[in-house]
Parts: C-alpha cells; sequence; structure tokens
C-alpha cells in the first residue's frame, strides 16, 4: 500500500506540478527515449547480477507491495513460543523436543503458533540450534558465532538485493544522459530545419535527461530504501530467536530467555513485559 500510495504523489507531484505551469504533457511523451534509458538499464542489471540475484529481485517488488512481514501480533506469538519451547524443556527435558523438532510440521509445539509454523526459515534455524543442543552442543559463545555467520550470510543475500535495486537507481541518471545526447545528435543532423521543429527536437532529447533523474529518485532509490527498512524487521525476527535460544542455553529460565528476545525486537513492534506475561499465561491448550 506504501508503494502504490508513494508512487501515485510522486507521479502527481510532478506532472501535476509541471501542467499547473503550462507545460505542455504531449512533449514528455518520447517513447523512445525511455526504450533507451529502461532497455539500456535492464541490460545492465543483467550483465551485472547472477541469475538468483535477478529473479530475487524481481520477487522483492512483491515484497514491497505486500509491506511489513511481520506485525506486534507475529513477534508476541514469537515470543510464546519460545516460553512453551523453553518450559516444555525445563519440565520435562531437552529429550522432550525431540519430536517436535525432527518433525516440525506435526509438531504440536510449533503448530499452536500459526505465524512462526508457516515460516521456513524461522522454524528451521530453531530445530537447527535446538538439535544441536540435544546432541550434547551447549558452549554459548560457539552458539553465538555460529547463529552470527549464519545471520551474516543471510543479511549478505538480502543485501544483494537491495544493492541490484540501487544500481538502477544509480546508473538512469547517466543512461538518461546518454539518451538525451543522441536526442542532440538526432537534432544536428537536421540543423537545417526551422526553429519551431528543432526546438522540438532540442526538447524530446531533454526529457531523457529528465526521465533518468525522474525514475532514478523518484522511484528505484525510494525502492531500495523500502526494501532494506523491511529486511531490518525480518532480521530482527531471527535476532529475537538468537537472543532467546542463547539465554536459554546458557540456562536462564524460560521468562528471563524470553525478556532477552523481547529486549532484541524495534521499539514500534515491541511488546511490554505485561503484555508478553499475559501471552504467556494463556497459551494454547495443545502446547
Amino acid at each position: 500500500m506504501r508503494l502504490i500510495v508513494g508512487s501515485i504523489l510522486v507521479l502527481v507531484s510532478v506532472f501535476g506540478g509541471y501542467m499547473a505551469i503550462g507545460g505542455k504533457i504531449d512533449v514528455l511523451w518520447q517513447p523512445f527515449e525511455f526504450v533507451i534509458i529502461l532497455g539500456a538499464a535492464v541490460g545492465a542489471f543483467v550483465i551485472g547480477n547472477t541469475g538468483p540475484i535477478i529473479k530475487g529481485t524481481l520477487g522483492s517488488f512483491g515484497t514491497m507491495l505486500k509491506g511489513p512481514k511481520y506485525s506486534k501480533a507475529d513477534f508476541v506469538e514469537l515470543l510464546g513460543m519460545q516460553y512453551a519451547m523453553y518450559k516444555l524443556v525445563q519440565s520435562k527435558g531437552i529429550l522432550a523436543l525431540e519430536q517436535h523438532i525432527e518433525n516440525p510440521r506435526e509438531s504440536k509445539l510449533f503448530n499452536a503458533f500459526p505465524s512462526f509454523a508457516n515460516n521456513h526459515h524461522a522454524v528451521e534455524f530453531v530445530c537447527d540450534y535446538m538439535r544441536m543442543v540435544t546432541l550434547g552442543s551447549n558452549n554459548v559463545h560457539e552458539m553465538d558465532a555460529l547463529m552470527d555467520e549464519e545471520l551474516e550470510t543471510h543479511h549478505q543475500e538480502q543485501e544483494r538485493l537491495i544493492g541490484a535495486i540501487q544500481s538502477l537507481a544509480d546508473g538512469t541518471p547517466a543512461l538518461g544522459i546518454v539518451a538525451a545526447v543522441l536526442g542532440v545528435i538526432k537534432t544536428m543532423g537536421s540543423i537545417s530545419e526551422p526553429p519551431e521543429v528543432l526546438g522540438h527536437m532540442i526538447g524530446g532529447a531533454l526529457v531523457g535527461t529528465f526521465f533518468g533523474v525522474f525514475v532514478a529518485y523518484g522511484f528505484f532509490a525510494p525502492m531500495a530504501q523500502s526494501l532494506r527498512n523491511l529486511y531490518e524487521v525480518e532480521s530482527k525476527y531471527f535476532i529475537s530467536l538468537k537472543a532467546g535460544l542463547l539465554a536459554h542455553i546458557s540456562g536462564q529460565p524460560p521468562v528471563m530467555a524470553v525478556e532477552f528476545a523481547r529486549k532484541a525486537l524495534m521499539s514500534e513492534v515491541r511488546p511490554t513485559f505485561l503484555e508478553v506475561d499475559e501471552a504467556t499465561q494463556n497459551l494454547p491448550a495443545t502446547v
């Protein structure tokens, strides 16, 4: 929704303002200028990125349209899931968790928290590290380093997509100049034409510069920033998991492990201690 509203504001402000000062909108319609700029931008994008990055970047536009992946309710559910899991281990021992981490799709524990259960990467993250604990790995520092390495890899994969879109923002102004120069060359080849014809041709050439800057700073750069913000929220989801897991592994009781996880969240989505306490006191009966 934000992407659509923002795009409408950009278009209305630019073209509406242009028309309000007496500009003729038909002068801006230079389809071959657009082909030169956008075609070259797409070609450069393909040259500069691998297949997975291209595919991921195309998919990221859907991510921007959907908006934030997690709401405050999702984070409350995440903390509730962690509490239930740590409480299970505290009351029945670590081996009681094996049936859940080995077959998470059938786990009553995980399925009691739908938002978490439907998050394949989060489920895999929890299962992998709790499996290590069941196998005897309880060195907090080693687990911390390993989690950092995994999260950093995930962050780098996301940054590649952001960088790919940012490269479009960086390149389209220069490609706009290329289109404008080509338009000037065409105009110089028709120097014998009357002034009104030359004026129209020069105006058309300048549209290339305008369009390159317009799409760069009106769309591509804001999209890259929007995607960065969305990924930062997503990363906090996993950092919260990491904080809770490490606290649990170090021997903290469930309520304290969840508090470690809660403190890792951004303020706008971080539930209060009382909200978490209420959520953990009203866990589903199946847990």
